[in-house]
């Protein structure tokens, strides 16, 4: 029998999935779009922003490390979204696909040396859902305590907080509007749902 790689066994968290959201799609001026990303590359990264340690770092990322909350930093394909003073998750493509020109967790374990930190590969623990178009504010805000106005939350934000009883990273990426929510991959299908059933309203005409 010929020996099965690993790739060949791999399944995302909401494979089973995949073809109720994307009937659930809606088309037009209240057009929403809900679809997987999976299998982003995800690095937990600790250190002391202010020591030499997180110099190297940025060097190695390419970029800075976000010192605000709700900030993030981008270098090509790369984001670094902000989770605490001294923490960050650095987001990449598929390691299939990036693995010639993407620093991942050995690239940044290197980069940390024997200094305090920690560089953790947690690709494993959450899945990434797309939430896209002219409605997909107004989806979000049926169970987001956020206020995801504008002029409060915008393209590059990206806050830790809940969508109906699931705790996600919500980031938005662009003006359409599209954000990226993360999940624990435990509650992707639950969230999954949630998010279907919340855009099923705007597949009808709005009530004036």
């Amino acid at each position: 029998m010929a020996e099965t790689g690993t790739e060949t066994l791999r399944r995302s968290p909401l494979a089973h999935l995949e073809e109720r959201m994307r009937k659930a799609a809606v088309t037009g001026a209240r057009g929403v779009t809900l679809t997987e990303l999976p299998f982003l590359t995800m690095v937990n990264l600790r250190v002391d922003p202010s020591s030499e340690t997180a110099g190297r770092i940025e060097t190695a990322l390419g970029a800075p490390l976000p010192r605000r909350c709700g900030d993030t930093a981008a270098s090509g394909p790369r984001t670094i979204l902000w989770l605490g003073p001294d923490e960050w998750l650095v987001l990449s493509p598929p390691e299939e696909a990036a693995a010639s020109r993407e620093p991942g967790a050995v690239a940044l374990r290197d980069a940390l040396g024997p200094d305090p930190g920690s560089v953790v590969d947690v690709s494993a623990n959450r899945t990434t859902l797309e939430l896209s178009g002219p409605s997909a504010r107004q989806v979000l805000e049926k169970g987001c305590p956020l206020d995801l106005h504008p002029r409060a939350f915008g393209p590059g934000r990206a806050m830790s907080t809940t969508v109906g009883p699931v705790s996600v990273l919500l980031w938005q990426v662009d003006d359409a509007p599209t954000y990226r929510l993360l999940p624990r991959s435990s509650f992707a299908d639950y969230l999954a749902r949630w998010l279907v059933d919340a855009m099923s309203e705007f597949s009808r005409p709005e009530v004036p």
